[in-house]
């Protein structure tokens, strides 16, 4: 076995010799760092101190970043690969790097915008109270009638929530009512009426 992993060895021709020598590490360290993606996490922006509510707050999302350490590893292990395909298609040496730098590029494309789009799939997690308007919900706690003190309902915003509630109503709305949210006061309490 090892003599015909050696003779195999012997009769290639340099450059294919040198895709392997491309090929074989940097698939390595792909599937490493694919394993480690999924098992540790991504650590490469990492960083600790600093003000953090002033980078929450101006997060953004990330950056498109072409030039990383994961998108090199991506590059040289289809760089590589793509070679040696070249060079089993007999094609000749500079037609085979031109293809495989391209397909090379391509991927770090690929890999720098699937980065780029899901760094974008951000939310800020503040509630946006108006985003109620309009909803239909159940009472949670008893509704005094006349804006004479807080109730609560239960409602599906932004996730499902337990929110305070009055109504102008002439009557209180008990528990396990049904209500519609017409307007939301100081931003924080939900005016609602009887649903019809």
């Amino acid at each position: 076995m090892v003599f015909l992993a050696s003779t195999w060895w012997i009769e290639m021709a340099t450059f294919e010799k040198i895709n392997w020598l491309i090929a074989l590490p940097f698939s390595a360290l792909f599937i490493i760092q694919i394993i480690l993606t999924f098992t540790v996490g991504d650590m490469d922006d990492a960083t600790a101190g600093g003000d953090v509510d002033s980078s929450i707050d101006h997060d953004l999302g990330i950056d498109f970043q072409f030039l990383t350490l994961k998108n090199l590893i991506a590059f040289f292990t289809i760089f590589g690969w793509t070679g040696i395909v070249c060079v089993d298609a007999n094609l000749g040496v500079g037609i085979s790097v031109l293809i495989s730098t391209i397909a090379g590029t391509l991927m770090m494309t690929i890999m720098a915008s699937i980065m780029y789009f899901m760094g974008k799939l951000t939310d800020s997690g503040t509630l946006n109270m108006n985003n109620a308007i309009g909803k239909t919900c159940s009472v949670y706690l008893t509704i005094p009638p006349k804006r004479g003190g807080l109730g609560k309902v239960q409602i599906q915003v932004q996730g499902f929530r337990t929110l305070d509630a009055m109504t102008d109503n002439d009557e209180p709305i008990k528990t396990g009512g049904l209500v519609e949210v017409i307007d939301v006061l100081n931003n924080e309490i939900l005016l609602v009426r009887t649903s019809k």
